[in-house]
């Protein structure tokens, strides 16, 4: 088994979820702030968007807006970057097929907060940067905490959209996903077995540790409110 895959799955996801975590909460605080609510709708159909779709219809897309002649990829030609068939395509890739997670979970954690709380700090007259700062983020954190953890095991288990985009090239783009598809298709089913064990090891970990995580705030609020 080569061990490359692995490390650049590893890194494809471990970048992507710097992006991913940030422009997923980003983005679900502006929306929750929105008072449209016709506006709030069609920012969350647009965003979850690339969870529904098959992850190749993403890479297609991507690869029109970021290939030789799409528009992204003119602007990076000029200037000297070419971003197909890289291994920055397989960020990109992650990043939006992981990004839906984010911003969905980073929406339920801000929702969930008790608007008596955020109401109470205008009140007093504290800015709405120092609310979010100080209260939102906060009170949201384990719902952040469980979106990316779910973000990151989605990107490192991303295959459709990086193959449309960074392909398969070894030692460059080749991530556990499409090492997995070639092994098969190249009859090494031993390799495959190998690739198949450590993904759904790691995968499972994350997830594992989101339902530790999760407990262990709720018996903490138990505590609280018992006390």
């Amino acid at each position: 088994m080569v061990l490359t895959p692995i490390l650049i799955s590893l890194k494809t996801a471990s970048v992507a979820i710097l992006f991913t975590f940030v422009i997923g909460t980003a983005l679900a605080y502006l929306v929750c702030k929105s008072r449209s609510a016709k506006l709030r709708s069609a920012c969350d159909a647009i965003l979850t968007l690339p969870l529904v779709l098959p992850p190749t219809v993403a890479g297609f897309f991507l690869l029109l807006l970021f290939g030789i002649n799409g528009p992204f990829g003119v602007l990076l030609g000029e200037i000297g970057v070419k971003l197909v068939f890289s291994w920055p395509a397989t960020v990109l890739a992650a990043t939006v097929i992981a990004l839906p997670l984010m911003y969905r979970s980073a929406r339920a954690a801000f929702d969930q907060v008790d608007p008596i709380y955020i109401q109470a700090a205008r009140t007093i007259g504290l800015p709405e940067r120092v609310i979010a700062l100080r209260l939102l983020f906060p009170l949201s954190a384990s719902g952040l905490t469980s979106g990316a953890i779910l973000a990151f095991s989605r990107g490192l288990g991303e295959f459709g959209a990086t193959a449309m985009i960074a392909g398969n090239i070894a030692g460059v783009s080749r991530t556990m996903p499409i090492a997995i598809y070639s092994a098969v298709m190249g009859g090494r089913m031993d390799e495959a077995y190998q690739y198949v064990i450590i993904l759904v090891v790691v995968s499972f970990l994350f997830v594992w540790g989101i339902s530790i995580f999760s407990e262990s705030r709720q018996d903490k609020y138990r505590l609280k409110a018992r006390g």
